[in-house]
Formats: structure tokens, C-alpha cells, sequence
């Protein structure tokens, strides 16, 4: 059941928010004696202040209830979880409407070929856009039967794909559906599937990269990179 909750999640890898025009554009009243406290939020007031109607606790159970196996996003309750106006987003993917979120994650079937583990932790409203929830996930996948053609043993490192950290964020309407969903990779230097998220991780981590640039791991332009050996003769030069 883990497998099947997860894996099919992690299918898909700038967002707009219903609410995020009533955010403050600063920091609320700051802490007192935190040693940030001319910069840290004051999450408490910024939440007492805030008119939207589901409180960060409630939104956060919500926020679970709707990872769990039995409703995964809208992939196992036929969408009920989902407001009408949903969309998913993510680094290079999206905005995704309902129905194409939906048909989308049909394509690949993950979970019949990986017993994933999300570890999801971390989960906090954000107190400047109140109908939002910010999660991390490392997750880690067992390649168990072959997969666009890749058979388990091919896959590196004994066939465990250990993804970057992500950043996940669910954001809710005021009747408790989700309004939008999308995920980012947090640090590229961790994993072993090139710094890769979601279903690209998984074309990688099986040596089946779709060929786009974007299914490729970072590497800088041309352009960048002369930048920057302009920028390092600069300074050498400089210091003669």
C-alpha cells in the first residue's frame, strides 16, 4: 500500500494562490527578545490576523488525510479532494488542470514497478499565506520490476533511487479542497538521480531519461559559463 500511495504521487514533477494577494508584502510585528526579531514573523499574530476560515492545525491534519493511500491528491478518490479550479506545479511542469492531473498520472504506472518510501516530515502553514502548507519528502524507491524497460538489476546502486530533498506545498480553498499542489527540488547535490525530482528521477535513475534538456541533471549554458571565467580573470587579473 505504501508503494502504490507513493510512487503514483511522485509521478509528476512560479504558483499562483487564491490567497496569496492578501499576504502581507512584510513582516508582521516581530518577535520579542528572538535575535531575529527584526526580521522573523510573527506567526501567531499573522494567523490571529488572518481571514482564512480553516486554522493552521485543522489544514494541517487536512494536508495528511490527503496524502494518505486512500485519497493520494485526487489519484484514489476520483478527484474529490480536488477543488475545481485545482492545479499542479512544479520546477519545469504546469500549471496542470484537474483532468489533465488526473489522466497524466495513468501514464506511468510507478508503483507497479517500485516499493517507495515519501518520508515526508516538516509540515507548517505558511503565516503569510494562510491557506497553505509547506512539507519536505525524501524519498526512497526500490526498483522491484522492470520499468520503460530497465529491469531492476540495471538500476544503480543495487536498484534504490534515493531522490533530492523536495519541497512539497498544498494550498487549500476555503471549503477545505486543494486548490494547488507542486513540489521543488531543495538541494540537487543529495540523491543519486542527478539532483533530479519526481517522475524524472525515475527516467534517470533507470538510464531512461526522456531527451529534453529538462530531464537531464543541471548543467550550466554556455553563456554562464563563460560569465563566470570572465568574472574569475577579472579577479585575477585584478589583483596583479
Amino acid at each position: 500500500m505504501r508503494s502504490t500511495a507513493t510512487a503514483t504521487l511522485l509521478l509528476l514533477a512560479g504558483t499562483a494562490s487564491a490567497f496569496s494577494v492578501n499576504a502581507p508584502a512584510a513582516p508582521v510585528a516581530p518577535v520579542s527578545g528572538s535575535r531575529l526579531a527584526h526580521q522573523e514573523v510573527d506567526a501567531n499574530a499573522a494567523f490571529a490576523t488572518s481571514t482564512f476560515p480553516i486554522s493552521p492545525d485543522d489544514l494541517t491534519v487536512k494536508c495528511k488525510s490527503y496524502l494518505a493511500p486512500d485519497v493520494l491528491i485526487g489519484t484514489k478518490d476520483g478527484g474529490a479532494c480536488l477543488g475545481e479550479d485545482f492545479e499542479f506545479v512544479a520546477a519545469v511542469v504546469g500549471p496542470i488542470p484537474k483532468e489533465e492531473y488526473l489522466s497524466a498520472l495513468d501514464t506511468f504506472k510507478l508503483e507497479d514497478s517500485f516499493d517507495t518510501n515519501a518520508n515526508w516530515f516538516g509540515f507548517n502553514v505558511d503565516p503569510l499565506q494562510p491557506n497553505r502548507v509547506w512539507f519536505f519528502g525524501r524519498s526512497v524507491s526500490q526498483h522491484t520490476n522492470d520499468f520503460m524497460g530497465a529491469k531492476p538489476e540495471d538500476t544503480k546502486d543495487g536498484g534504490v533511487l534515493t531522490l533530492p530533498p523536495q519541497v512539497f506545498h498544498m494550498d487549500f480553498n476555503e471549503h477545505g479542497k486543494i486548490k494547488e499542489f507542486g513540489f521543488y527540488t531543495a538541494d540537487r547535490r543529495q540523491g543519486n538521480t542527478g539532483g533530479l525530482g519526481g517522475a524524472f528521477a525515475y527516467f534517470w535513475g533507470v538510464n531512461r531519461p526522456l531527451p529534453i534538456r529538462e530531464c537531464q541533471p543541471y548543467q550550466p549554458s554556455f553563456r554562464f559559463r563563460m560569465l563566470n571565467l570572465v568574472g574569475r580573470l577579472g579577479k585575477r587579473f585584478s589583483k596583479k
